[in-house]
């Protein structure tokens, strides 16, 4: 037993020479990365910036380039494609925060869920889009909320319930 405890000891000697020998990563060091390089514009040959944007189930492609303000969405103008009101201005959210309305041209395609979750979905990659058109956008959208993915998603039915938590009507007599 002794000499089982004294190979033990040992071995985490052994393994802390190793440790110490080993160069150590801090966070010093993993900061000196691509972190400190400030952000550069990613706009294409035609002049657009693009933004991938998700919300439920909805998956939408945008193209951002400046203009005068025309929304389309799958060929479609946003006044016929969103009929409400109150999608039309989740829409236009990011243009709003950045002070920037009627300032670029917006074609994106949508696809998937209902007409709420697209309309999420338009915003997100909206912001994205400025984003990637001008870094310095980043700020105002990321403090408002429009960078961040809405990860909330419908719940899944259970076996056993009528929907993901109606029971079953129960009767005590």
């Amino acid at each position: 037993m002794a000499s089982k405890e004294n190979s033990s000891v040992s071995d985490l000697k052994d393994l802390k020479a190793v440790m110490t020998n080993a160069p150590v990563n801090n966070a010093a060091d993993l900061s000196t990365g691509s972190a400190a390089e400030p952000r550069v514009a990613k706009i294409d040959a035609q002049g657009r910036a693009y933004g991938t944007g998700r919300r439920k189930d909805a998956v939408a492609r945008v193209w951002v380039k400046p203009g005068k303000g025309q929304v389309i969405v799958n060929g479609r103008d946003q006044s016929v494609y969103f009929a409400r009101q109150t999608q039309r201005l989740v829409l236009n959210q990011p243009f709003l925060i950045v002070g920037r309305v009627n300032h670029f041209d917006v074609w994106c395609t949508v696809t998937g869920g209902g007409l709420s979750g697209q309309a999420g979905a338009v915003r997100h990659g909206i912001s994205r889009a400025l984003e990637n058109f001008d870094p310095a956008l980043r700020p105002a959208l990321k403090a408002a909320g429009m960078m961040t993915r809405d990860s909330r998603v419908v719940e899944r039915k259970k076996v056993g319930l009528h929907k993901a938590r109606r029971t079953k009507q129960w009767a005590k007599r």
